[in-house]
C-alpha cells in the first residue's frame, strides 16, 4: 500500500456527487439541451415540446435546481429556467479531466 494519504472534503464530495446524478440521467439532459437550445423558457414550454408530463418535467427540474446546473426565476405564474454555465463548464472540466480529456 501506497503512503499517500487520500482526503476529501465531503462537503465539496456531496455536491459533486448530486451534480453528477442530476446530469446522468437522459432526460434531464435532454431538458437541459432544450433549455440550451432557447436561452431561457418556462416549465409549459419545456413539457408541452418535449411532450413529458408536467409533473414529471417538473420533479426532474427541481433536481437540475438543486444540483446547481440551472436557475429558476419566478415571474408571476411563470418559472423561467436558465442554464447556469458557470456550473456547466466545471462539470464539463472535471468529467473530462477525470477521463483525460481536459
Amino acid at each position: 500500500m501506497r503512503g499517500t494519504k487520500v482526503t476529501f472534503d465531503a462537503d465539496k464530495l456531496n455536491y459533486a456527487s448530486e451534480l453528477m446524478r442530476a446530469l446522468a440521467h437522459p432526460l434531464r439532459l435532454k431538458i437541459l439541451e432544450f433549455i440550451d437550445e432557447n436561452d431561457s423558457i418556462n416549465v409549459n414550454k419545456i413539457y408541452s415540446n418535449l411532450d413529458i408530463e408536467q409533473s414529471i418535467t417538473s420533479q426532474h427540474l427541481k433536481i437540475l435546481r438543486l444540483s446547481g446546473a440551472v436557475s429558476v426565476e419566478v415571474s408571476g405564474k411563470f418559472h423561467i429556467y436558465r442554464i447556469n454555465y458557470d456550473v456547466m463548464e466545471k462539470a464539463s472540466y472535471a468529467v473530462n479531466r477525470f477521463v483525460g480529456k481536459a
